[in-house]
């Protein structure tokens, strides 16, 4: 079987190629089944080595898998050769075609990126955390083109029906800027439901990127556990992925980039 995902619908540029993984379509067992890309979440090294094996398969490249830790770092994937460690970010960023940028997630949020022209791609892993501390911002700071070139994608992400944080989270996001207001729904006593994908609009409009030129922003992991692994629902439970490169956009086979 091969791996289950989709190809972003955003008009983005022929020689930008884009995949999300979904969790079907890997060899990982219960609760970790089946497509599961983490190799940090306490699943078999093996099942892990043979999953990621098969996402390869369908890329131009190996994937520059991070370690994520919710900041704001990025890692530039330029280089023709694989390093030997795995570098501590939550985005990458890649001029260089065959070179694919890849973030996981499982209710965090990710945020694909390139421009008009097709230089550049951009992966970034947004929870929470990074978002309000700015990761979007530095991922397209690193890009090194105007943000008005940009186009971005939304990934899967926790829904804003299911997505429950404490005052504090509002109130972060808040002291950034007071228009964040809008995307937090009260709750019972000190808890909200954040709209994860509007903060996101937030920011990349705040910095210049057109707002009809994002899209997504409309998949719930929580809500589709078929589909997605979810933390939030689940505990233990896998990663997906989503993967960005500079390549002719046939690297992927049609039938790989099905929608579950």
């Amino acid at each position: 079987m091969l791996p289950s995902g989709f190809a972003p619908a955003w008009p983005c540029p022929p020689n930008v190629g884009a995949w999300v993984t979904t969790r079907a379509g890997g060899v990982s067992q219960p609760p970790f089944a089946s497509l599961n890309l983490g190799d940090h979440v306490g699943d078999n090294p093996g099942d892990v080595a043979e999953n990621r094996k098969r996402v390869t398969a369908l890329l131009p490249g190996t994937p520059r898998w991070l370690q994520q830790v919710h900041g704001i770092e990025i890692c530039r994937v330029d280089s023709t050769t694989q390093a030997s460690s795995v570098p501590v970010a939550d985005a990458a960023v890649s001029h260089r075609p065959g070179q694919v940028c890849a973030v996981m997630t499982a209710d965090c949020l990710p945020v694909l990126l390139c421009d008009r022209q097709g230089s550049v791609v951009a992966a970034a892993h947004a929870g929470w955390r990074g978002l309000c501390a700015g990761v979007i911002e530095r991922c397209v700071a690193e890009m090194g083109v105007p943000p008005q070139t940009l186009m971005a994608f939304l990934g899967p992400a926790i829904g804003p029906t299911a997505f429950e944080v404490g005052g504090e989270v509002r109130s972060a996001f808040m002291a950034h800027n007071e228009r964040a207001e809008a995307a937090f729904r009260s709750g019972l006593e000190d808890k909200w439901f954040a709209d994860i994908y509007l903060l996101a609009r937030q920011r990349l409009h705040d910095i210049g990127v057109p707002a009809d030129a994002v899209y997504g922003g409309d998949r719930c992991t929580v809500s589709e556990p078929d589909a997605f692994f979810s933390y939030r629902r689940d505990g233990a439970t896998g990663r997906m992925a989503a993967l960005i490169w500079l390549t002719p956009a046939s690297a992927i086979p049609d039938t790989a980039m099905a929608s579950p």
